[in-house]
């Protein structure tokens, strides 16, 4: 019998993979959101440089330059109030901060503008050495391991949000693993903390739905996040008109297809309705791994 396409891969594992191998990687993250604006795709540079923002251990010269970059975005796209509490962050760790003459007279005076309004209002948010840094935000959120195509994806997630400062919750999504994502708003309960939003059937589309969910504070941005533009979470769509999608992995380890389809075959998995006349249709069977979680079936 021949078999149909298969798609060998462990997407809960290379997003995990992705999440970790990010983990230290600001510059380079950097530099991509620079380019995407130099290329003037400015909402993609902003999902770049909010991924960036929310990653963990950031350097203040760091989160300077990434505010930097998320304030010229706003600038540019005319999203004045973003584009000021950006210039803010700059300046609660930079009090003294004040950009290039070479930078564009545009950014310049508009940075000069939010500086006086910042000191009028007594400077607030300035990092000073006797206070405690505000208490963290995290996110929990279990990603589905796959979905049938055409079919709406409910999600669902829980702040731990001690001094509330989550104010609105984003789900950003696309089919398949390029171009830009999709963002729609989530459903907050602030005081409980939980976190629903669904993934619209028309995105549900093979071989994969990516997606991630941020969390912006009062003044628009980032401050925590399950997944990001450049580790995004990801859910196996199997084609039912083609074949099948067998994500698999052992151990950490993703196999090899032909090992795939040879351990199956040995177990007696695939059967063809000509081969022996019976008309028996092709049997159904779900493939589990691990900690049992449901990778994949056909």
């Amino acid at each position: 019998m021949a078999a149909g396409p298969v798609l060998i891969s462990s997407f809960a594992e290379t997003s995990a993979h992705a999440q970790t191998a990010g983990a230290n990687a600001h510059p380079s993250l950097v530099a991509r959101g620079q380019q995407l604006f130099d290329d003037q795709q400015y909402e993609e540079s902003l999902q770049v440089l909010s991924a960036a923002l929310v990653r963990p251990g950031n350097t203040a010269p760091q989160r300077i330059e990434i505010y930097r970059l998320l304030a010229y975005n706003y600038i540019t796209l005319g999203r004045h109030d973003e584009a000021e509490s950006a210039c803010r962050g700059i300046f609660s760790l930079d009090p003294s901060y004040k950009l290039s003459d070479r930078e564009s007279p545009r950014f310049r005076d508009f940075f000069l503008v939010a500086k006086k309004r910042w000191e009028s209002d007594g400077r607030p948010g300035l990092v000073k050495p006797t206070e405690a840094p505000a208490a963290a935000v995290t996110m929990r959120h279990a990603s589905p391991p796959s979905a049938d195509k055409g079919t709406e994806i409910p999600l669902t997630a829980r702040l731990d949000d001690p001094q509330r400062r989550i104010t609105e919750v984003t789900l950003f999504y696309r089919s398949g693993s390029k171009g830009r994502f999709t963002s729609l708003t989530a459903q907050l309960n602030v005081p409980e903390g939980s976190v629903r939003a669904t993934i619209p059937h028309t995105a549900v589309m093979p071989p994969l739905v990516e997606y991630y969910l941020q969390g912006t504070d009062a003044t628009g941005l980032a401050v925590v996040s399950r997944g990001d533009a450049a580790a995004p979470l990801r859910v196996a769509i199997p084609d039912s008109n083609n074949g099948w999608v067998l994500p698999v992995a052992i151990t950490g380890s993703v196999l090899g297809a032909g090992a795939v389809v040879g351990i199956l075959a040995l177990a007696g998995v695939f059967k063809s309705s000509g081969s022996h006349g019976s008309g028996t249709p092709q049997s159904t069977v779900t493939v589990s791994v691990g900690d049992g979680h449901h990778f994949g079936s056909f």
